[in-house]
Formats: C-alpha cells, sequence, structure tokens
C-alpha cells in the first residue's frame, strides 16, 4: 500500500506544481486554493508512504516521478523546450525511479 500513498502523492506534487504556475505570484484565488491543497495532500500522502518505505527510497521516487511528470507537462501546456537532451535527462530520471523501486522493500 505504501507505493500506492507515494504514487498518489507524486501525482499530487505534479498538480500541485503545474497549478503554481496558474496563481501568477499566489496572486489568483482558485488556482492558488488549488496549488496548496495539492502540496498539503502530497505530503500527507507522502508522509504515509514512509511509515514503511525507507525516507531516501520515498523521498527520490516522489520527486523524480513530480521532476518527470511536471517537465512532460511543461512541455505540452507551455510549449518549452523538447530537446533531445532534456528527453534524455528525463528518461534517465524515469531510470532511477524505476531502479529505486525494484531495489526497494516490498510494502
Amino acid at each position: 500500500m505504501a507505493w500506492i500513498y507515494l504514487l498518489i502523492a507524486s501525482v499530487f506534487e505534479v498538480q500541485w506544481a503545474i497549478t503554481m504556475k496558474y496563481t501568477d505570484g499566489f496572486s489568483r484565488l482558485w488556482p492558488s486554493v488549488a496549488c496548496i491543497v495539492g502540496m498539503v495532500l502530497s505530503v500527507i500522502f507522502l508522509a504515509m508512504a514512509v511509515k514503511t518505505l525507507p525516507i531516501g527510497t520515498a523521498y527520490a521516487v516522489w520527486t523524480g516521478i513530480g521532476a518527470a511528470l511536471t517537465a512532460l507537462l511543461g512541455m505540452v501546456l507551455f510549449h518549452e523546450p523538447r530537446d533531445a537532451a532534456r528527453l534524455v535527462c528525463l528518461l534517465l530520471i524515469v531510470v532511477g525511479v524505476v531502479g529505486l523501486k525494484l531495489v526497494s522493500p516490498a510494502d
């Protein structure tokens, strides 16, 4: 169950990172509310995951998934650069996250 909590935490991390772009420096109410709710839920689910998962593994996976998906969504939603070097680096993050999952204790 801890890995599911970690996946949910990662999804909320992506949600708050993307909605932060729409807050306009936290000057827009509803995007700001959505961003803060996502932050809180992300940390709550991360805390639930680290009850049984090693903190180093959980944190690395949480930030890795969040960083990779946020970068991909930035390319799609905000037309950020999509050059080969960025894509290779994102692939390396995904490989690292999968590797940590494979060598970590089961929930």
